[in-house]
């Protein structure tokens, strides 16, 4: 029985290894039509993303095509859509500026490439240095926040469509327009929410940008005016009279090789490859959730690097995983990597090949798809918990959501897991207390909580100098000492009891904790006993 038990189990194992490289027929095309779906997605956000660096609308195609690609196939996170972001964006669009300032486009465009691949260099080093491990750290309030904060930053994106111009010329629609376009976005999104209730044949965010996209083209030949994606180009540049663009070509960065241009572009690099591992683990970490899966940190950063490394070599302008598109790609369907490598195929083959047909479809069906992105990635059960989660992570909550509308998704991060360990040290720091008992010239403090920087004002308060009698135990039985602020804590104490002629010992202390206080001998003068058996002779440390 054991034998065959053991044998169905290597077969199961075998089957499921075939799986994901084979996926059955049935996920094959859900992941081919939801990486359909995203591909149309792309292309606005990466023509838009690639106007906020001041570039090519074709630099940003290009780096939503080859992150996806290669971030699909070598990433950790099967299902995440990775793409040109507006994060990596706003980073880069200072060095343009600044190096088109100074030498003109072509020198601006080799600085960016070179930063683009450097910043691939180092998120490689961060994988294989497993620095993707650090996302667990990441608390639930933190995470709540993230997604809350993207959810509004999405919609908020979304609302320069119902606008004509750019900057502080831009003017809102005119009525018919924007009627019509409010029309075509409540369609896109009563279509997608209601469509898998009748048949799941197809994604139902394709079936949407389809049907409203035949209704648009039949408006626009009736006289009606209807936005489309063409539009949406010509509306950020003038000039350009299509989204089509060639292969992109290898081609090294036209940079000096010198320490000089290093300094300019490290800056840059750090904090983007920073912002993208940081948004791409994030992402990760919220799909994990949905699909009840585990990605693999380390590896999502090595994917990320080596697709931002080809990116600088290719023309491309970088970037990192999009948690609108993956969101989508995961609602429609997409458990697998096809479903990322077929949205990045399809991305090429519409601009190269299709762009005309791309060309067609309304903004208004883009931004009813990202509409219920956002409805689908908001956390509407925060409103629910805010009351019955503690203060602290009820703050933190809307600290990060905050911070990260309104400056930057990485400095949220940081910023939500700096009041976690504060507010976290603070809450324990209060805890440690200590049982008293005293046999005739000896008195013995059972501590109970951790011993650290925050509790070590209050471990100092625990103690009575003056009238404890001539030898004091300290018992460590329930108690740690985790750092350098507990050891200066313990000396403290000790050489307070040595002003009046008395002696602290230490009781019951882990292997751990007598280590950092054995290394520590030249700072802390203290005996560490293993009972209290008077008299006191066993010292460890002297």
């Amino acid at each position: 029985m054991i034998k065959k038990i053991q044998t169905n189990t290597a077969e199961q194992a075998k089957n499921k290894i075939v799986d994901l490289v084979i996926p059955k027929s049935s996920n094959l095309k859900n992941d081919v039509l939801s990486g359909l779906t995203v591909a149309l997605a792309l292309v606005p956000e990466a023509i838009a993303f690639s106007f906020v660096v001041g570039v090519d609308p074709k630099i940003g195609l290009y780096a939503a095509f080859m992150m996806g690609l290669i971030a699909a196939v070598l990433g950790g996170r099967p299902g995440m859509i990775s793409g040109a972001t507006g994060a990596v964006a706003v980073i880069f669009a200072p060095l343009v500026i600044t190096q088109v300032k100074i030498g003109g486009m072509d020198q601006a465009l080799g600085y960016l490439f070179a930063a683009v691949a450097l910043m691939g260099v180092i998120q490689i080093l961060f994988g294989l240095f497993r620095v993707g491990k650090f996302v667990r750290l990441i608390p639930h309030p933190v995470m709540l926040g993230f997604v809350n904060g993207l959810a509004i930053i999405i919609f908020m994106s979304q609302l320069g469509q119902f606008y004509t111009g750019t900057g502080p010329d831009a003017t809102l629609l005119p009525t018919p327009t924007l009627l019509i376009m409010f029309a075509l976005i409540a369609l896109t999104m009563i279509i997608s929410r209601f469509l898998p209730r009748i048949t799941k044949a197809v994604p139902a965010t394709l079936a949407a940008i389809v049907v409203v996209t035949v209704i648009s083209y039949f408006l626009n030949h009736s006289g009606y005016e209807v936005l489309t994606v063409l539009d949406f180009v010509k509306m950020i540049d003038p000039t350009k009279t299509t989204v089509a663009a060639s292969l992109p070509s290898f081609g090294i960065p036209n940079i000096p090789f010198t320490m000089e241009a290093l300094k300019t572009i490290l800056p840059y690099s750090i904090l983007a490859a920073a912002v993208g591992l940081i948004e791409s683990l994030m992402t990760m970490r919220l799909i994990d959730e949905l699909t009840e899966t585990r990605g693999r940190g380390n590896k999502e950063c090595v994917g990320q690097g080596i697709a931002n490394l080809v990116n600088g070599f290719f023309g491309g302008m970088g970037g990192c995983a999009m948690i609108g598109q993956s969101m989508i790609n995961v609602r429609a369907g997409g458990r697998g990597r096809a479903s990322g490598i077929a949205a990045a195929i399809f991305l090429l083959i519409f601009v190269v090949w299709g762009s005309s047909l791309i060309e067609l479809i309304p903004l208004a069906a883009l931004v009813g798809v990202m509409f219920m992105v956002v409805i689908g990635t908001f956390e509407w059960s925060s409103f629910r918990i805010i009351r019955q989660i503690p203060k602290s992570d009820a703050i933190i909550l809307i600290l990060v959501s905050a911070i990260t509308v309104i400056y930057d998704l990485a400095i949220a991060v940081f910023a939500g897991i700096i009041v976690s360990a504060l507010a976290f040290a603070w809450e324990h720091g209060k805890h440690i207390r200590a049982e008293k008992e005293t046999r005739g010239n000896k008195k013995v403090y059972r501590l109970d909580g951790p011993l650290f920087f925050a509790s070590a004002t209050s471990f100092k308060d625990l103690f009575d100098f003056r009238n404890d009698p001539d030898d004091v135990v300290i018992d460590f039985k329930k108690s740690r000492v985790c750092d350098h602020s507990a050891i200066e804590a313990i000396n403290n104490i000790t050489e307070r009891y040595a002003q009046y002629g008395k002696r602290l010992h230490l009781l019951n202390l882990s292997d751990d904790c007598y280590k950092l206080i054995k290394k520590a001998d030249n700072i802390v003068e203290v005996s560490v006993i293993d009972n209290i058996i008077w008299p006191v002779a066993d010292d460890r440390l002297g």
